[in-house]
């Protein structure tokens, strides 16, 4: 069976998609440098002893050389992630090595079927708007004066709301240093993919939520937040108004998707959103975490609170992916209960989130609006 290469592998999605590939019966080789504060605690145990496994870093020319030979597929899924301003170090990890990966490819003349590369929907930026008369809108952002009053969404010349679109894959508009690197990755995917004749898809992931995300990452999300919070019967803090909205998919939703862009030459040289198909407010998205955790009675904290850079709604259109067959068959619910049921399963859990919001707090990412109630 053909070689499959995951960078990434030991993560969340690039776990699942190992543990998918090896029970289609493909051979798997994983490269993973293991990047505290993601695997705090080194190498996971869910990792299968079937899959080979190179600790490294995929910066690094000889040690992606390594990991490409004899490699027939190639997810590459590592990718640094998070809202600290450290702006360099997303484009070194996450655009020097897409472009290695391709370098190595064309310089040794490796014969690659398919390279699928994990592109985000954080590329939309903030999507596209429409006003009441049908005319739409491309906003850029939301200026710090107009999020410390507290003035949260997006209005037209008559001070009017602004209705969100859902965000097809033919729109761009990165906002942030992870948004930008990750639009550098799926843009070289789809020019030297069809440049260089290797077959290239660029998958724009949703929310992705369900078991193995780590508990240390701050950039893991709000199920992550939400469930700690409520383990240690804290109320979670939810942001802005709580009324921004968002698309989770389940990440075994996401596999599927994955294992269709590496089988279906249908997607060779395309970018496709992979999302959950459904848009839930992030109070909603708190109080399903609740209930899914028998504490409804623990409500969210809405606070004025806000992260500065991040975006009001962010939903997929994924009606390109749903052309090939594919749909998302896992609801919001579903996630949350893999997560909660895996967090339970944790031994040596630490309080880490106060750790997290005052870090995030200290760099002047979290800041606080004026607005009153």
């Amino acid at each position: 069976m053909a070689l499959v290469l995951v960078t990434g592998g030991a993560g969340f999605i690039g776990s699942h998609t190992v543990d998918r590939l090896l029970k289609l019966g493909y051979d798997v080789r994983i490269l993973d440098n293991l990047q505290k504060p993601v695997h705090m605690k080194g190498k996971p145990d869910y990792i299968p002893l079937e899959a080979e496994f190179i600790l490294g870093d995929v910066r690094d020319k000889d040690t992606v050389e390594t990991a490409m030979k004899d490699v027939e597929y190639i997810f590459h899924l590592a990718a640094y992630q998070d809202y600290l301003p450290d702006f360099s170090t997303f484009f070194h990890v996450n655009s020097v090595s897409t472009a290695l990966i391709y370098e190595i490819a064309v310089a040794k003349n490796l014969k690659i079927k398919k390279i699928i590369v994990a592109s985000s929907q954080f590329v939309n930026g903030e999507g596209i708007y429409r006003n009441s008369n049908g005319n739409l809108f491309y906003p850029k952002g939301r200026t710090n004066e107009q999020l410390e009053k507290g003035e949260w969404d997006f209005l037209d010349e008559n001070g009017k709301k602004l209705d969100y679109v859902w965000t097809p894959e033919t729109y761009a508009s990165p906002p942030n240093q992870y948004a930008i690197s990750k639009y550098s990755q799926e843009l070289m995917a789809l020019n030297f993919g069809p440049r260089y004749d290797i077959p290239s898809t660029a998958l724009r992931y949703s929310i992705v939520q369900g078991s193995r995300q780590s508990f240390y990452n701050m950039y893991s999300g709000a199920c992550r937040i939400f469930s700690l919070s409520l383990f240690f019967d804290k109320s979670p803090v939810v942001y802005e108004d709580g009324l921004m909205l968002r698309d989770f998919v389940n990440i075994h939703d996401v596999v599927d998707a994955n294992i269709l862009a590496m089988q279906d030459e249908r997607t060779d040289y395309q970018a496709y959103n992979v999302g959950g198909g459904k848009a839930y407010t992030v109070k909603e998205f708190a109080e399903i975490v609740a209930q899914e955790f028998g504490k409804p009675h623990i409500k969210p904290r809405i606070t004025a609170e806000y992260r500065f850079g991040d975006t009001r709604n962010a939903c997929s259109d994924i009606s390109k992916l749903s052309s090939l067959d594919w749909k998302p068959k896992r609801t919001a619910k579903d996630s949350v209960k893999e997560y909660i049921n895996y967090l339970k399963s944790q031994t040596d859990i630490q309080d880490i989130l106060d750790y997290a919001e005052k870090t995030m707090k200290n760099l002047n990412v979290v800041r606080k609006s004026t607005k009153k109630g």
